[in-house]
């Protein structure tokens, strides 16, 4: 395992740092360390140690921007702000390769042409997960739900890392799974950010694409 990997989680023993990052992975937006400071009632600099910790573990990007709007002479100048990156870390001894395998799969599956065998796969899946609330199954399988609306979004798509190589695959079973899952209240809906499904927070729901039955 690259000790880099390890120095990233390692940072995340620090209970108070923790929550830091839990706060800023959980808000869907960059934060201020004023931000930051002021949702966990702790002082500016502590939490502007902690964040800059994990930004150089690699557990949050940094970027630079005015608050409010302000441009200009006069604006002051722009707040460091902080939001969870994209890379993903995992924790495996002996590392295991299970990427890879997925990534093997994804592509044998698409060049069989049995992407229908492997939606009816994920749904049989999801109907074995069923049984809890529809946010307690989101959040149990890593998906990060938040409301919006009369619609759950997913902050998180547990399966990012092989949907960037082969979407179209990976997207149907997850859509697929979380059909199984949760009835007939998902549909496809892509975003720049996050998970491409979501759900239907009341009963109706939006029927399912038949393609996946």
């Amino acid at each position: 395992m690259p000790d880099e990997e390890l120095d990233a989680l390692a940072v995340l023993a620090d209970p108070r740092r923790r929550a830091v990052y839990e706060h800023v992975a959980a808000a869907g937006a960059a934060l201020s360390r004023d931000q930051v400071a002021e949702a966990l009632g702790i002082g500016r600099t502590l939490a502007a140690h902690h964040l800059d910790r994990l930004a150089e573990a690699g557990l949050l990007d940094v970027a630079f921007a005015r608050l409010g709007g302000r441009s200009g002479p006069g604006a002051g100048r722009p707040a460091k702000l902080y939001r969870r990156s994209a890379a993903e870390h995992s924790v495996s001894l002996p590392p295991r390769g299970y990427r890879v395998l997925a990534e093997v799969f994804a592509e044998a599956v698409s060049e069989a042409g049995v992407e229908p065998a492997l939606y009816a796969a994920a749904r049989r899946t999801g109907e074995r997960l069923a049984g809890a609330g529809a946010e307690e199954t989101l959040r149990g399988l890593g998906y990060e739900p938040y409301a919006d609306g009369d619609v759950w979004r997913l902050r998180n798509c547990p399966f990012d890392s092989v949907a960037r190589t082969h979407p179209g695959v990976v997207c149907g079973a997850n859509l697929a799974l979380l059909a199984g899952a949760l009835g007939g209240r998902v549909r496809i809906d892509p975003r720049p950010d996050g998970c491409c499904v979501v759900v239907d927070r009341g009963t109706g729901g939006t029927k399912n694409n038949e393609d996946l039955s």
